[in-house]
């Protein structure tokens, strides 16, 4: 059995204001016993030899992974290429697996936020692989619970993963996989397969709190202090027909 974590948050995150960066992420799981990771940076895959080599000298295999944002809503692709960074629809994603065969995994699929998946579970069913059960929960409130029928009733496979944005996250939920090969293709294989195994205990309502907090904090200020383009200014000789031109800012990538 491989201790499994496959949807993780570091610094490099270009959306998220994390304070560990990956080598912190993978000491620390290193120590907990973990076999193999997938850090899903949002809308941006993380490729660092130097971080892999740091894993695999922890006895980790790290497996690609992205947390792609596609018609407004998350989805994981884990085992891809970088080419996924530039799947911008669901029939993309689908296009995508044909060709290389990662795996898509819906994060958080029934949790209010705006970024998860909700209907379009139901409408892309067949393009998921297998369902996160998500670190955030309590016994008294549990998102997860919709996500594990709809598994069920289609014979999806449950992930578990920490959602991980900060490193006492780590270890509470995680995968089992049934696998004899360290090989990033092998695991996504065993999980498509079935044979993984959540691992999960409800989050104490103090800790949840601090990591949500912490998270909202973050964010918020991370908006803040992030630069807001500005129109150019107009020099003062510049002729009148052509100060009363409008101005563009250009083009959000």
């Amino acid at each position: 059995m491989l201790k499994v974590d496959l949807h993780l948050h570091t610094a490099e995150d270009p959306r998220d204001d994390i304070r560990h960066d990956a080598a912190a992420l993978v000491d620390r799981a290193a120590a907990l016993g973990f076999d193999a990771l997938a850090i899903t940076l949002h809308d941006r895959q993380l490729a660092d030899a130097r971080l892999a080599d740091r894993a695999r000298d922890r006895g980790i295999v790290l497996l690609p992974g992205i947390e792609r944002t596609i018609a407004g809503r998350h989805v994981l692709l884990v085992n891809f290429p970088q080419a996924a960074e530039q799947v911008r629809s669901f029939d993309e994603v689908a296009r995508l697996k044909a060709r290389m065969g990662g795996l898509v995994i819906a994060p958080h699929p029934f949790y209010p936020g705006l970024t998860c998946l909700r209907s379009l579970m139901h409408r892309h069913a067949d393009l998921f692989d297998a369902v996160e059960w998500s670190y955030f929960w309590m016994r008294a409130l549990n998102f997860n619970a919709p996500a594990a029928r709809w598994a069920r009733a289609r014979g999806k496979p449950l992930v578990g993963n920490s959602d991980l944005h900060d490193l006492r996250q780590l270890g509470r939920t995680y995968s089992e996989v049934d696998c004899d090969d360290r090989d990033p293709a092998a695991i996504c294989d065993a999980i498509r397969a079935g044979r993984v195994t959540v691992r999960s205990t409800p989050v104490p309502s103090f800790e949840l709190a601090q990591v949500l907090g912490g998270m909202t904090l973050r964010l918020r200020t991370h908006a803040w202090l992030k630069p807001r383009a500005t129109a150019p200014a107009i020099s003062r000789t510049t002729p009148p027909a052509a100060a009363r031109c409008r101005v563009d800012a250009p083009a959000s990538r």
